[in-house]
């Protein structure tokens, strides 16, 4: 597909010839606290260090910061992630509010103290990430890795008002629900609308200037939210549930809302999400490749009638790893085998740098110039 009203201007191609990227979602902090990987060190080296571990994606670990380096992904969307669950539970799910809100604040403090140390870069207003790629397009060796702060289900804010503090500490991007009820709104696997204190979290928001992101919401609790809402929205990890039939996708009603709110669409690599019949813990990553990504990123193109849309947001190594992703792909660094696919499409160097970093950052000049 030719795609039409691409904004022209920088390629955003590398002399190495790659194509520089943003990447709309990644879970860095929870991968470090959680699954206590070093992620300075190479995969290779993460690896082996979980060689003999049988928990789901141990051993197949995909991202670190070598490898997002070797990937040209300049800035990521990188994630703080605590659940509510009285039921205790374990992984992700803690009892209160107030303990999430304690294990977001460490992975904050992880992001921070690699900030110190130079390897991380948190971007939090439009000059700041205008300069941080221009230092990258300079230097793409040394330059720190960007990140954008979003929270992945708002259980860790104890109550709407503490958005303000939240703010204070860099984030930027709210989703209200992950898997399951939030305090907030119903996620993935469950039907609702919001909550009261979600009406008044998405007010608070609004009024901020945080960015609403619209994954994992089920249908009900996103309709409700994007009427409310008057805000910018996103979805940093989002396919289309036309090409893979679940309620985890986007229907194209709602794909063509978030087009009409000048809204980013991520696509994702996680595979269950790229193949229809996919069974978690069953099916092979064999049976679909990187043809079916760019099938998600293709279509969201075809139901705006531009590029200026969609775009890439992996969710790699979101608690799973090479046993869940396409068939070719070893590490993201395999991100930069998109370009020519897309390319053999149609799609020009201008749609392709859009898809890869460019429509990202249209959004953010947008919301952050308001």
């Amino acid at each position: 597909m030719k795609t039409l009203g691409v904004r022209r201007g920088e390629t955003g191609m590398t002399m190495g010839g790659t194509v520089i990227g943003i990447d709309g979602h990644l879970d860095l902090a929870m991968n470090a606290l959680l699954w206590n990987r070093d992620l300075r060190q190479s995969v290779q080296t993460i690896r082996e260090q979980e060689r003999g571990m049988t928990q789901k994606g141990r051993g197949g670990g995909t991202v670190s910061f070598p490898e997002l380096r070797r990937a040209e992904v300049a800035v990521c969307l990188a994630t703080v992630i605590a659940r509510t669950n009285p039921a205790g539970g374990a992984g992700l799910d803690f009892r209160t509010r107030e303990i999430a809100y304690a294990q977001a604040q460490g992975q904050l403090a992880y992001y921070r103290e690699l900030q110190r140390q130079g390897v991380l870069r948190l971007l939090t207003d439009w000059p700041a990430l205008q300069r941080h790629m221009a230092d990258w397009r300079a230097d793409p060796t040394t330059t720190p890795l960007g990140i954008i702060l979003c929270m992945e289900g708002a259980d860790p804010i104890v109550e709407p008002d503490q958005i303000a503090s939240w703010w204070e500490d860099g984030l930027r991007v709210v989703s209200l629900a992950h898997y399951g009820k939030s305090a907030y709104a119903y996620g993935t696997g469950v039907l609702g609308p919001l909550t009261d204190e979600g009406r008044a979290l998405l007010d608070r928001m609004a009024a901020r200037g945080v960015i609403l992101d619209v994954t994992h919401l089920c249908d009900e609790s996103f309709w409700e939210a994007v009427e409310r809402f008057p805000g910018p929205l996103l979805a940093s990890h989002s396919n289309c549930r036309a090409l893979v039939p679940d309620e985890r996708q986007f229907a194209d009603d709602q794909l063509k809302l978030l087009i009409a709110r000048d809204a980013v669409i991520g696509s994702v690599l996680d595979a269950w999400m790229l193949c229809p019949g996919w069974i978690r813990g069953e099916t092979k990553p064999e049976v679909v490749g990187l043809d079916a990504f760019v099938d998600q990123i293709d279509h969201v193109c075809q139901l705006a009638g531009n590029s200026r849309h969609a775009a890439i947001g992996t969710d790699l190594d979101g608690g799973y790893g090479t046993e869940q992703v396409p068939r070719d792909l070893d590490t993201i660094v395999d991100l930069q085998q998109v370009p020519a696919m897309l390319q053999a499409r149609g799609y020009t160097s201008d749609d392709i740098a859009a898809i890869f970093h460019g429509n990202w950052l249209r959004l953010f000049e947008r919301v952050w110039n308001a």
